[in-house]
């Protein structure tokens, strides 16, 4: 099986070529860290690396924050190993370095053995963990021979990737082999595992580690708003907002403000490359913009569209929400992203209908009646009713924020878990 999969992706490789070089002279994203991507290990992390350390790795913005909290109870329970985090995109490199430190992360390497091999040969981790769901064969196929633990935190299996997981399930098999333990967000998800092919023996329910996500709440950026903020106006942040999204959130402010004319619109697109598409959508469409990239903190902002074109400030910027909406929900093709952020805060919180690659997490908000789901149709309805009712406004809040702590507690089974792994020897290293 490994060689057919390492012939597939030397040929995927060959053929797609073309359309990678082109991406790579179009766009920053597919430059950035391309040397670590195909094994040249960064000078930056070879100091200090002792042999049986940890190394994770969280795909992009929302594995990164999810595993924070983890990240900073192994280093406080195993301050004698090494620990080391890799991500997949830019964005999530970036916020990784300045949560963790340079010196301790680099871009994950490409899935062939060639450049996968050199990172192996100088972390000599006794435990490779991977955050919700990434099956690399041949990351996991060479760690495993190098003697290291393997771990799959946070995991879950979409309505998306589920269908596909189960149709390959034989190819799938020897990989999960390689996997001493899958700590799975839900049943349904271990359910779904077991499906495809993984030992019911190795697989537990730890809950999501994004319960367990402390942003802080006061930074530059908070204190700046709160300042520009009118306090008898609504703030309404829009966070992970995707393609569609957009036009549909500015139209149902436009009817917010016909109503409430100081009322401020924060907006929060989830991929950095849109940032300059969306401005100009904003401006177009005749709204006063305020982009948090060249805002100089100054005046007041009500009655206009803040963009927040940064990465990582949306879970500390929910904290300043009346209403928060978040995206990825409003249209089939998305699938929802993370509403724990604004929740923990106690904010009235809305999404789209489409909220499937967080089925659990909003079906547990929804049926304790801590999130109200919305069509397009219906958005601006429901904005203006909540702004107009308060004490409404509030209780949804408040039932969010209650919902959220009960159910703390994943990062304490998660770590309890992966300490037995932390404590077997490693067998010798061969590939």
């Amino acid at each position: 099986m490994f060689i057919i999969y390492n012939l597939v992706m030397a040929l995927a490789m060959l053929l797609s070529l073309p359309w990678w070089l082109v991406q790579l002279v179009r766009s920053k994203k597919y430059r950035a860290g391309l040397a670590e991507r195909f094994g040249f290990v960064p000078h930056r992390i070879t100091t200090g690396i002792r042999e049986g350390g940890v190394w994770i790795h969280a795909v992009s913005v929302g594995e990164v924050l999810a595993v924070s909290t983890l990240v900073r109870e192994l280093r406080s329970a195993f301050p004698e190993r090494s620990l080391f985090i890799s991500t997949t995109t830019l964005a999530g490199q970036k916020l990784a370095r300045e949560l963790f430190g340079e010196t301790q992360v680099f871009f994950m390497p490409l899935d062939f053995g060639f450049a996968v091999r050199p990172y192996l040969k100088l972390l000599r981790p006794g435990l490779l963990v991977m955050a919700e769901t990434e099956f690399w064969p041949n990351v996991l196929r060479l760690a495993k021979n190098r003697g290291a633990k393997i771990a799959v935190v946070n995991g879950r299996i979409s309505d998306r990737s589920f269908p596909r997981y189960h149709r390959f399930r034989r190819f799938f098999a020897p990989v999960l082999a390689c996997i001493d333990l899958f700590l799975l967000q839900t049943r349904e998800d271990a359910h779904r595992l077991h499906a495809i092919g993984a030992d019911d023996q190795r697989i537990q329910v730890s809950g999501n580690l994004k319960f367990d996500i402390r942003p802080t709440t006061t930074t530059a950026l908070t204190v700046d708003l709160r300042r520009a903020l009118t306090k008898d106006a609504p703030a309404i942040v829009c966070g992970s907002t995707t393609p569609g999204e957009e036009e549909i959130l500015l139209a149902a402010f436009n009817d917010v403000l016909k109503h409430h004319a100081k009322a401020v619109l924060i907006l929060a697109p989830r991929h950095p490359e849109r940032f300059d598409k969306v401005a100009g959508l904003i401006s177009a469409s005749g709204f006063s913009l305020v982009r948090r990239s060249s805002w100089a903190a100054s005046g007041s902002l009500a009655g206009k569209v803040f963009l927040l074109d940064s990465v990582g400030e949306l879970a500390s910027v929910y904290a300043l929400a009346d209403l928060a909406f978040v995206g990825g929900s409003l249209l089939p093709v998305g699938g929802g992203h993370n509403i724990l952020e604004p929740a923990q805060h106690g904010a009235a919180v809305l999404t789209g209908p489409y909220t499937q690659n967080f089925r659990e997490i909003a079906r547990i908000f929804e049926q304790g009646g801590g999130l109200r789901v919305v069509s397009s149709q219906d958005l601006s309805r429901e904005w203006l009713e909540l702004i107009d009712n308060p004490q409404e406004r509030l209780s949804l809040g408040n039932r969010a924020q209650q919902l959220f702590l009960q159910h703390t507690g994943a990062t304490a089974r998660t770590l309890k878990a992966l300490r037995p792994l932390l404590s077997a020897k490693q067998k010798g290293d061969h590939d």
